[in-house]
């Protein structure tokens, strides 16, 4: 059954639909009912906002202290379309906006911000209560299936399908990560088909895979009596491609565990570096993190481009390769090579056994190989991890396909039955640990409302992600 419906407002004649409700829906709706505008929000889960809730089981990070110049860095190439943007709504802002919903918020000592209570769930339910006394409407298990033949949105609803006239959409839809939550990407054939430009999704702030040091496939290929002519095989491309993941040893010994205190350095074919110091951990198959987090889209595309990506690890970011060296040449008498690392350097645990896992027995008892190693070990990845573990997904909708105020423009010959804008969290860009930093949409009183009149160009989204 299909039942076609008009939305109404006892406060606007505008009637803007917002298909998606995660923080960037929700953020939007709040200010266009504020606005006077009538709201209607549609989602295809059976509630709201939840990634938002799974963010808050890591004490929900909702924006940073560091100041705009460094946080702009964080966009890459896309600094100049977001810098406008982001300046009006920075984590000043955003900690006054979640007072307004009575949650206090505290910095850690990272300079992370959360609320005192470190939950998603009491601002989400005061954000809502005050979604609705703005008149916001709330259609759950609605999901959009695209346009019917005279333009009314579509919908499979629990009654069926259902048809409803709006006079613009707001698409609020999320990437692909995650998809029991919501975000499977089902939008983008949609968008597609009516001329919108698209990128696959890909893995945004995701693990990677490793890859099997040469020294240990050698190693055990020795062990497991493999000849020299299926070794140069190997070499050539002609025998078995490269295994991927730590050895068994280190896996179970190690999985899960932290390197805190290092570094990665890595400068990809087209020259673009990445030089930071923080944290991450390894995984049963490669490493993840919010280190690697912060390197994955360069890592990614040099991957794809190249099919692996080599960073140099730095166990020891605070010595110089001076002192390590000197440190691993002193004496060390009747102790072995294990105790005496950890004597002089504190270098043990897991950090000892990665230079276990890469380096040869031979490059382990030479002091100069041994010091370069602490100092820049190298980690080659094979591929990123699955797009549905990832935190967020890169592609999408692209930058070229929207105008200055966020509507999507289709290609020649094509249309939109309704002005169509874009709201998202610009995945990919930074920490993505940072679960909400700046969304903010700005409009004013639009002059010509009515569907078949002139678009309604007072609609200019401010969106952003750390």
């Amino acid at each position: 059954m299909t039942t076609t419906i008009s939305q109404t407002t006892p406060t606007s004649t505008l009637r803007i639909a917002v298909i998606g409700g995660g923080p960037a829906g929700l953020m939007a709706a709040e200010v266009l009912a504020g606005a006077g505008v009538g709201v209607h929000v549609y989602d295809a889960m059976p509630s709201v906002g939840r990634k938002f809730l799974l963010a808050g089981k890591g004490g929900l990070n909702l924006t940073h202290s560091e100041s705009f110049e460094p946080f702009m860095s964080r966009y890459a190439e896309r600094r100049a379309d977001l810098e406008p943007l982001l300046a009006s709504f920075g984590s000043a802002e955003i900690c006054a906006w979640a007072q307004g919903l009575g949650v206090e918020t505290f910095t850690g000592s990272s300079g992370r911000i959360f609320p005192k209570d470190m939950k998603a769930a009491p601002l989400l339910r005061a954000w809502l209560q005050r979604l609705r006394k703005q008149g916001v409407q709330f259609s759950m298990r609605h999901r959009w299936v695209g346009w019917d033949a005279d333009g009314a949105l579509a919908f499979d609803a629990p009654q069926g399908r259902l048809n409803a006239q709006f006079d613009a959409v707001l698409l609020a839809l999320g990437g692909g990560s995650w998809t029991r939550l919501g975000s499977d990407g089902a939008w983008i054939p949609l968008l597609a088909e009516r001329g919108v430009q698209v990128a696959p999704l890909q893995p945004s702030n995701c693990g990677f895979d490793v890859g099997r040091p040469v020294a240990v496939q050698e190693q055990q290929e020795a062990a497991e009596g493999e000849t020299r002519r299926e070794f140069l095989k190997d070499l050539i491309g002609q025998g078995h491609a490269p295994q991927a993941g730590w050895t068994e040893h280190f896996s179970s010994r190690h999985a899960g565990q932290p390197f805190k205190s290092v570094a990665i350095s890595f400068t990809d074919s087209k020259g673009q570096s990445f030089n930071r110091k923080g944290e991450f951990v390894a995984t049963a198959t490669g490493v993840e993190g919010s280190l690697i987090y912060a390197a994955s889209s360069l890592l990614r595309d040099e991957i794809s481009a190249k099919g692996s990506a080599t960073f140099m690890l730095d166990l020891m970011p605070d010595k110089t390769l001076a002192q390590v060296l000197v440190e691993v040449r002193y004496p060390r008498g009747s102790r072995s090579l294990s105790s005496h690392l950890k004597s002089r350097l504190s270098l043990d645990g897991i950090k000892a056994a990665i230079l276990h896992e890469v380096l040869s027995k031979e490059a382990m008892h030479k002091p100069v190989e041994l010091a370069q190693a602490i100092k820049a070990l190298p980690l080659t990845l094979l591929s990123a991890r699955p797009i549905d573990e990832a935190i967020s997904s890169a592609g999408g909708v692209l930058f070229e396909a929207m105008d200055a105020q966020f509507q999507l423009q289709p290609a020649q010959g094509k249309t939109l039955p309704q002005p169509v804008f874009l709201r998202w969290r610009n995945a990919g860009l930074g920490s993505a640990n940072r679960w909400l930093l700046a969304q903010r949409l700005f409009i004013q009183r639009p002059q010509c409302c009515a569907r078949g009149t002139q678009t309604p160009r007072s609609l200019i989204f401010y969106s952003s992600h750390p």
